[in-house]
């Protein structure tokens, strides 16, 4: 991933209503959730959530599909990666350990499949 549409994804996130929003569509998986059951997951008003999916589209954290009249919206996780990935390129000057924390929570949060061995990441 480049500087800028990092900074963008960044950007998107810092924002504590769009971050609730970014945080309830990676939990609920590739499935996305619609537009009104993320705004009563998140207490959003229609105005605010509207913007607030518009930003994290256009940083591409998200993406949109019709279902027949409902609108899915789900993580898009391969920029979820580039992003984590572009922040963590340059981690650990050689020490391991100093990453050896981040490690333990993605196991603990995507735990290999079973009957497959190592970490998922």
């Amino acid at each position: 991933m480049e500087k800028t549409p990092a900074i963008a994804a960044l950007g998107a996130l810092a924002h504590e209503g769009r971050l609730d929003v970014f945080r309830l569509l990676v939990q609920a998986g590739p499935d996305g959730m619609a537009a009104g059951d993320i705004a009563r997951a998140t207490g959003a008003i229609q105005s605010t959530l509207s913007a607030n999916l518009a930003v994290l589209t256009r940083a591409g954290l998200i993406a949109a599909r019709r279902d027949g009249r409902s609108i899915i919206y789900a993580a898009a996780y391969d920029r979820m990666r580039e992003l984590l990935g572009f922040l963590m390129e340059d981690c650990c000057a050689g020490k391991p350990e100093i990453c050896a924390p981040l490690l333990e929570v993605a196991n603990r949060s995507c735990p290999a499949p079973a009957g497959t061995s190592g970490a998922p990441l």
